[in-house]
This record gives structure tokens, C-alpha cells and sequence, in this order.
């Protein structure tokens, strides 16, 4: 199994577009990416990478695997 590494605030926007997400929108303290019911809050863009522990998170509620992120 591959693994994880820290990426940046666009590496992260650039691969949820990849899987079908809208955004980054603005509302509230943090941004928010929409695909169709779903509505997932991600962090802000910060000069910091976002780190593996905050990345699995944000892929179990977008419903993307390790692997799947990964491969694309």
C-alpha cells in the first residue's frame, strides 16, 4: 500500500475536482466544496501543507479511499 503525503491547499482542490467536486466557496470560517448532496468543508488555504491526519479525514467524508486518491 502506497502512502500518504502532505499536500498543499491546491494539490487538495485540484484532485477533489478530479473527483467531481464544485468550489472552493466561501461561507462561514472555512471554504466548502459541493458535489451534488454532499457538502464537504476544507480547510484554509494556509502557507502550511494540510497533513496526512487532516487529509484522511477529508477523504472519509468525501467517500474516497486511500487508493483511489492515490491512483489519481
Amino acid at each position: 500500500m502506497s502512502k500518504l503525503s502532505p499536500v498543499s491547499f491546491g494539490e487538495l482542490v485540484k484532485k477533489l475536482r478530479i473527483f467531481g467536486f464544485e468550489g472552493p466557496h466561501s461561507g462561514g470560517k472555512h471554504l466548502y466544496m459541493l458535489r451534488e448532496d454532499l457538502r464537504l468543508t476544507i480547510p484554509n488555504p494556509h502557507k502550511k501543507k494540510i497533513s496526512v491526519d487532516l487529509l484522511m479525514r477529508i477523504l472519509r467524508q468525501a467517500g474516497i479511499t486511500r487508493e483511489e486518491w492515490i491512483e489519481k
